[in-house]
């Protein structure tokens, strides 16, 4: 039986469980992937988690920057590797859609099948997203039809829930309009919502409908936080983004491969120093997720153990307050240079893998220097390679040039 594995990312993405020769036996998402994985554990009675940590021998994960990512991320590789465990996914329809119906008086409803006419907007992937959503705007924009017949209204509708079809006078054009706004806030027309609502607003007030217009007022004013809450909510990521994952995965997978790495890299942080004359010496690094970069993980470092010129002793300063800071590690730090920088990081890259990239003989090192590798930039995953290495050097570059500027200047 497969042994617990230790010191897990707590980050959200998707995990694989392969067998003894390496195929891929299960594939999962998790929001927390180190207590997902735990849960496996502690379960030993299950049945299915019995006979699937009895064939597992390892297990592999990809984190992803948001659950959403990892939801649509667990779908796409299930396709690919059709894994005999994911029965769900292989068999049957896992997807769920929110849908707008066509009848005289339409409704919003959550439905597994394209059987009628209508919009469907999805799919979802979990109920849970599914009925967030629904449960939002049901409430939200007072669209719940209930059965009953009441003069004045039942309760719900009184405290804002009910759309109002139990009354005697139901205002069957003020609900399509807010059914519409509902449609809107899903296809993220949120704009062309906030327009027909201020339309509205005005209306009603010249009609002295004051109710009416407090209602809408209050749409209005929460309307940036509806908007909010379903981009959280919903798993509905461009469709051109689902490819481009797989496309990305099978270059790293490659660059796994053409490296000699143990892991595949889903995470790479890339180092590089600046100076000129030891003037305004700088460091930078550049972080790519799924081999996109990532902005948001982008530092720029000023040298504050040095004086003159070390390259090696400033990226060793460098690597070393990355992580310190509490950042988690990558799955591979690459740094610009050779043999004597790959040995000045090496006590400080934790758990991450490590190579080098010489820029003169355009080589990438193994931090055991035994495999030196010609780069080829007829191969996709150099091409990533090298990319990321321009990359953080333009952002070591531009640091500099305008810290040389201060200097200049005060």
């Amino acid at each position: 039986m497969m042994q617990k594995p230790k010191k897990l990312t707590t980050k959200s993405g998707v995990y694989l469980f392969k067998n003894n020769t390496h195929e891929i036996i299960y594939i999962g998402k998790a929001k927390n992937i180190a207590d997902r994985i735990a849960s496996y554990f502690n379960q030993p009675d299950d049945f299915k988690t019995s006979l699937l940590l009895g064939e597992a021998t390892t297990l592999e994960t990809i984190p992803t920057s948001s659950e959403v990512e990892a939801l649509y991320l667990e779908a796409e590789l299930i396709k690919k590797y059709q894994p005999k465990f994911n029965k769900l996914l292989k068999e049957g329809n896992p997807f769920i859609y929110l849908f707008f119906s066509q009848e005289k008086i339409p409704t919003l409803s959550i439905v597994r099948t394209k059987d009628e006419k209508g919009t469907y907007i999805g799919p979802f992937l979990t109920k849970k997203a599914a009925h967030g959503v629904y449960n939002f705007l049901t409430k939200t924009l007072q669209l719940k039809l209930c059965t009953k017949k009441i003069t004045h209204g039942c309760l719900q509708y009184h405290i804002g829930v009910c759309a109002g079809f139990c009354k005697a006078e139901f205002d069957i054009e003020f609900y399509k309009f807010r059914l519409m706004l509902a449609q809107q806030l899903l296809t993220n027309n949120s704009d062309m919502a906030l327009k027909a609502i201020e339309k509205e607003i005005k209306q009603a007030s010249k009609n002295l409908e004051f109710e009416r217009a407090s209602h809408l007022l209050e749409y209005k004013q929460n309307f940036e936080q509806i908007a909010r809450t379903l981009q959280t909510l919903r798993s509905m990521p461009s469709k051109q983004n689902v490819p481009d994952t797989q496309k990305n995965l099978d270059v790293l997978m490659a660059v796994q491969k053409r490296l000699h790495l143990k892991h595949v890299p889903y995470v790479i942080d890339c180092f590089d120093i600046s100076h000129m004359q030891s003037l305004a010496i700088v460091g930078s690094c550049i972080r790519y997720v799924h081999g996109i970069p990532e902005p948001k993980s982008f530092r720029r470092f000023k040298i504050k153990t040095l004086i003159e010129q070390d390259d090696y002793a400033a990226l060793a300063e460098i690597v070393e307050r990355r992580y310190k800071s509490g950042l988690e590690y990558p799955n591979l730090i690459v740094v610009d240079g050779g043999k004597g920088q790959i040995s000045a990081v090496k006590p400080y890259i934790g758990t991450a893998e490590l190579v080098g990239l010489a820029k003169k003989e355009e080589t990438i090192i193994s931090a055991d220097f035994k495999h030196f590798i010609k780069l080829d930039l007829h191969r996709p995953e150099d091409l990533l390679l090298l990319q990321i290495r321009d990359k953080t050097h333009d952002f070591a570059i531009s640091y500099h040039r305008k810290k040389r500027t201060l200097t200049k200047n005060s």
